[in-house]
């Protein structure tokens, strides 16, 4: 089996994430990809704008009509106020599968180009192979890439969405139409997310 982690904060989860995804499973022949949203990354200071339930329960309602597309809570907030790094989540998600089984992690080329910031990052990149996503006016010098790591270029993805844009949008009452999928877009309407002012966006949700 070929698993992939996809893993963020999906503040929100918008259509480019989803055609990412679409695109990574066609070339590198994904059987199952796992979305994994962050309660809370390490390396990226300050809060979500939407509370950890909230952004888990918009990502299952974006995988929901793709059978190869999966929620997981893997990155939960613990129960002790502990953070979860990546090598973390990583093994969690080996320690299911065969050894003939192969496991890749997606990731923006932005946030490649920082990973020998992250805890334990030489061990992240011995046991995973990368599917780095090319980004927009955005150049990596290959020549930097950590030494040892197995990378695949995922350069057929052109979406310029952005979750910061859209909540910006979502912030002015400007329309986002084409940038979230349906079942998100009527779950952070209803939901009262990302509105100027209000503390709606950080209420946990009543996720059954």
């Amino acid at each position: 089996m070929n698993l992939a982690i996809f893993g963020g904060t999906f503040d929100p989860i918008h259509t480019g994430h989803l055609e990412v995804a679409r695109a990574a499973r066609r070339e590198y022949f994904l059987d199952r990809i796992l979305f994994i949203p962050a309660s809370q990354p390490p390396h990226k200071p300050g809060r979500c704008a939407a509370s950890y339930e909230h952004r888990l329960e918009m990502v299952r309602l974006a995988c929901a009509e793709h059978p190869a597309f999966v929620a997981s809570q893997l990155e939960g907030p613990a129960g002790d106020g502990s953070r979860n790094y990546t090598i973390q989540t990583i093994r969690r998600v080996a320690a299911h599968l065969s050894p003939h089984d192969r496991l890749f992690f997606i990731i923006g080329a932005d946030a490649f180009a920082e990973i020998t910031t992250w805890y334990r990052w030489r061990q992240v990149t011995m046991e995973v192979e990368f599917i780095v996503v090319s980004r927009p006016g955005y150049t990596l010098d290959e020549s930097a890439l950590p030494p040892g790591a197995m990378v695949h270029w995922l350069r057929s993805v052109h979406s310029n969405v952005s979750s910061t844009e859209i909540r910006r949008r979502l912030e002015n009452g400007q329309s986002t139409r084409g940038m979230l999928p349906a079942p998100v877009a009527r779950y952070i309407s209803r939901s009262h997310l990302y509105r100027r002012g209000r503390v709606g966006a950080r209420r946990k949700a009543a996720v059954q």
